[in-house]
């Protein structure tokens, strides 16, 4: 199948596809496998809508610590549903013995998973730049004995105006060791998120080899039938010129014979009427 056909295969529903495909086989296996990777993936596009939400929040006034601590969860979760359907997807890109439709499904859910892994790493990206502007921020604060500088997280309004007005008299050594304890908390996330986007790197790009040696093998198999499709026409010009050619010596065979007969017979006579 050429992947030209890909588009067209993609806006036909699937109960379609697989009425009109009569290499389709039914592989309860592959499809709730193939269902249950497509269910992540949907749940994986969500986190992502809502970290982006979320992140943007860090940094500005609306930035409080349930914000922080939504964006941990959120990220905490998609990870490892990531590295889920990372394996998920080497599984099922290995598998053989597939129809044109479930060949679809299984090449349209590999690009679904690098798109998303692709938006989730610069995601990822992005909340690490601001938790390294506000951890570094909230040390220069402290460094500079500057408390209007530390930031404040509550989720209540009022309770924030308050504390606003609070910054302008000298911190306390208990707000000091508060802002120290969430300096050690961002340096630990920043961590973590660092060592997620090199193991998610090294996962997206096993996939994408897979994806690619997949694709290479599939070129292959149709290049390899489209050669024999014209080594079957060039075999069959082939055995017409050898049938002509045959039947053309076959006709100067017969008139070969015939000369010598007539030669032969010639001879006789002259033979006998001598």
């Amino acid at each position: 199948m050429s992947f030209d056909q890909l588009p067209a295969l993609e806006g036909q529903p699937t109960t379609m596809r697989r009425n009109e495909d009569p290499e389709y086989r039914d592989d309860p296996e592959f499809d709730k496998f193939s269902e249950d990777l497509s269910v992540k993936l949907f749940s994986l596009t969500s986190n992502i809508s809502r970290l982006s939400s979320q992140i943007s929040l860090l940094g500005t006034k609306r930035d409080t610590e349930r914000v922080r601590e939504r964006v941990h969860d959120l990220l905490e979760e998609s990870r490892d549903v990531f590295k889920d359907v990372g394996e998920g997807i080497k599984r099922l890109t290995s598998w053989e013995d597939l129809s044109p439709s479930q060949k679809y499904t299984q090449q349209k859910l590999s690009r679904e998973f690098q798109a998303s892994g692709t938006e989730f790493q610069s995601i990822q990206r992005l909340a690490l730049e601001k938790q390294r502007a506000s951890a570094s921020a909230t040390r220069t604060a402290i460094d500079s004995g500057d408390s209007s500088s530390l930031p404040r997280y509550s989720d209540d309004p009022k309770q924030t105006q308050v504390q606003e007005q609070d910054q302008l008299r000298l911190a306390s050594q208990d707000e000091v060791d508060f802002q120290e304890s969430l300096i050690v908390e961002r340096e630990s996330e920043i961590r973590n998120i660092e060592q997620s986007v090199g193991e998610l790197n090294e996962l997206f790009r096993d996939v994408a080899h897979i994806v690619r040696e997949q694709g290479t093998v599939l070129d292959t198999i149709e290049v390899n039938v489209q050669n024999t499709a014209t080594d079957t026409r060039q075999a069959d010009v082939e055995l017409r010129s050898a049938n002509r050619y045959q039947r053309q010596a076959r006709g100067k065979a017969c008139c070969l014979l015939l000369i010598l007969a007539v030669v032969l017979v010639v001879i006789i006579l002259v033979a006998t009427l001598g």
